[in-house]
């Protein structure tokens, strides 16, 4: 047994890249050849130095490599709530695409809080990581200047930022908007209410253009009712609900669109507890395939946001400037497009046929 520096047992304290090499009978730069640069090192060292590694139980102390070479292989991911399941997605197809190329990743949430989006990436920045991919909801351009000033580049998910001096991975969420409106449009619905509140948040802001544009597109013939709520979480969603219940039958809008999912769920539950069916009466659907809302009684209509291509193109960016020479990296802006997914809250169950709309001709106006 190889006695370790400093102790008479062989037992104190942990191995290190020492004991490795004098267990495998090679330097301490071959050692760290094997772990870092392992192509350099001919493949029977490489056996007696994992062997070696194996039977002393040795383990790479990343933080100090991070604090030595500043470079820790690692990517800090800050989304804005991971309530959200698009944020989810885009941690799952960050994590497997840093994985595949030798990172790994850690992840923190937000929770819709401006101040702890701050600190988390401030916690980052102070770790040493290789690189941040930020998923704000808010112009959040003096944090991501701080963290470049260090060195780091930032890649910013969901959001077109001010901010020039990073890349982007963004859906097209006015299209979002704007396919979920012509969507009901197209099943014969004529007066359209879109349900929001936040319009601070770009993505949102961006939807309801995008629902305007449709509206517009189709003429006179549809009305757009706008319907400001209090949050984007289910309680605003129960609010709009029992407002929209409560209109008599030949004033009501024929189809409401969410801008979120857990909007229109709650939308869903109050419409039909009042005996208002969905979707004959009120075709439903959301705008953003949040899997938290896929549990009621009536399947969803919503739009795919393709999160874990957002996830896996953030981390390719990441990855392309840290890999270009300094001064010759260009920044890029990826553009995903959204993808009408169609179920039974605006279709019906047969799916088959789109229903019509019911008669508005009395409505007020």
């Amino acid at each position: 047994m190889v006695q370790r520096r400093g102790s008479k047992d062989g037992a104190s304290g942990p191995p290190n890249m020492h004991h490795v090499a004098e267990l495998a009978g090679v330097s301490v730069a071959t050692v760290s050849n094997v772990l870092n640069h392992p192509e350099k090192v001919a493949e029977a060292t490489r056996d007696k130095v994992f062997s070696a590694i194996d039977r002393l139980g040795f383990t790479l102390n990343q933080t100090a490599r991070a604090l030595r070479s500043g470079e820790a292989r690692t990517i800090g991911l800050v989304v804005i709530d991971l309530t959200n399941s698009l944020f989810v997605d885009v941690a799952r197809g960050a994590q497997a695409h840093a994985q595949s190329n030798a990172f790994t990743l850690q992840l923190a949430s937000a929770n819709n809080d401006l101040a702890m989006q701050d600190a988390h990436l401030g916690f980052f920045d102070s770790a040493r990581v290789s690189g941040v991919i930020l998923a704000p909801m808010q112009e959040s351009d003096d944090q991501i200047a701080r963290v470049r000033r260090h060195g780091r580049p930032v890649v910013v998910v969901n959001f077109d930022s001010r901010q020039t001096d990073s890349c982007r991975v963004l859906i097209d969420n006015e299209r979002a908007g704007y396919i979920a409106a012509k969507h009901l449009i197209d099943l014969g619905r004529r007066r359209i209410a879109f349900v929001a509140a936040r319009d601070d948040y770009q993505p949102v802001h961006q939807r309801r253009e995008g629902a305007r544009r449709a509206v517009a597109e189709a003429g006179g013939g549809v009305e757009f009712v706008e319907l400001d709520t209090v949050d984007l979480d289910p309680p605003g969603g129960a609010d709009a609900g029992r407002r929209l219940a409560a209109m008599p039958p030949n004033e009501r809008p024929d189809a409401v669109l969410a801008v979120t999912d857990l909007l229109a769920m709650a939308i869903i539950n109050e419409l039909t507890s009042a005996g208002v069916r969905v979707p004959q009466d009120v075709a439903v659907m959301g705008c953003d395939h949040n899997s938290a809302a896929w549990g009621g009684a009536i399947p969803l209509t919503s739009v795919a946001m393709q999160g874990e291509e957002m996830g896996r193109a953030a981390v390719d960016l990441l990855i392309g400037e840290l890999r270009d020479a300094p001064g010759t990296h260009v920044h890029r802006r990826v553009l995903l497009q959204p993808r009408l997914v169609v179920r039974e809250s605006t279709v019906g169950r047969d799916g088959a046929t789109p229903l019509p709309a019911p008669d508005r001709s009395t409505a007020s106006a």
